[in-house]
């Protein structure tokens, strides 16, 4: 099965087909939704009219918040959020609705000793059991992108949390480049890689698609992420895994300009080119 690589696009845009002209020119055939669900009816339609014409699938809805703030009310607004959120990917047919699992402290993503609790845990199982039998999605997924300093940070931990979360509507995102979190990770990447996929396969419904770099003269240990290509990461074997998956997109991130964008994508197309491994372009009409 040819992957469907997807990504930023680092430019904006005000209409469907303005957004349009710069998917198809980056050649993505999966799209993050470029609308929230506070959004007119009429223009999210626009949009999934558009992208069903152009044979893209919608990969990813983010719900990014903290549903764990230490306030209370933050907390209760992001989860309402979330469910807003989810309810839309379900209605565009999203691959999956995505946030991380939140924080302990000031900082929505921030790394706190209390976001590895007993009691964290219990939260999460909790409010994600909450959002999907409130929502009670059929079309697409609720998720969480895993982290270097918060659950889930490891494929054993994220399928444990599936296995208490205990919900059909509940999957996995995949990004091992934030669970790169140690030097025994960094050094043993490929191998790294391959257990995520095997532990976590049957549930992976979007991967991103990152690179990382340790700088070996800086003390002490300093990982950074990067573009594809600019680290460690064996490409080709990221795209021998996800191949194997069913119609799961691959999504680039984090860039900051268009150019960039584009230059992550021909990386992408290139490794695929070389590993015989087709990478599936976005309909030109």
């Amino acid at each position: 099965m040819d992957i469907r690589l997807g990504g930023g696009i680092g430019r904006p845009h005000s209409n469907p087909e303005e957004w349009m002209g710069y998917v198809k020119k980056l050649g993505y055939s999966a799209v993050v939704f470029p609308l929230d669900a506070d959004a007119s009816k009429e223009e999210i339609a626009d949009y999934c009219d558009i992208s069903k014409k152009n044979d893209l699938i919608i990969g990813e809805v983010g719900a990014w918040s903290n549903p764990l703030s230490l306030d209370e009310n933050e907390g209760k607004s992001a989860r309402e959020y979330i469910k807003k959120q989810l309810a839309l990917a379900d209605d565009v047919g999203a691959s999956c609705c995505v946030n991380i699992s939140g924080a302990r402290g000031e900082i929505w993503d921030g790394c706190y000793k209390d976001n590895y609790s007993h009691d964290t845990y219990t939260m999460i199982v909790e409010y994600v059991r909450e959002i999907i039998d409130a929502v009670k999605p059929t079309r697409t997924f609720f998720t969480l992108e895993c982290m270097p300093w918060m659950y889930p940070d490891s494929p054993e931990n994220y399928l444990q949390l599936v296995k208490d979360i205990d919900r059909p509507a509940f999957a996995v995102h995949l990004d091992f480049v934030n669970m790169i979190n140690s030097v025994d990770r960094y050094l043993n990447a490929s191998e790294f890689i391959k257990n995520c996929y095997k532990l976590l396969g049957p549930h992976i419904k979007s991967v991103h698609g990152k690179d990382v770099i340790m700088p070996h003269n800086r003390l002490p240990c300093n990982i950074n992420e990067v573009a594809p290509g600019k680290g460690i990461i064996d490409y080709a074997l990221v795209l021998k895994l996800t191949r194997k998956l069913d119609d799961v997109p691959l999504f680039t991130e984090h860039l900051e300009t268009y150019e960039e964008y584009y230059e992550a994508a021909c990386y992408i197309r290139k490794v695929g080119e070389q590993a015989g491994i087709k990478i599936k372009e976005a309909m030109q009409k």
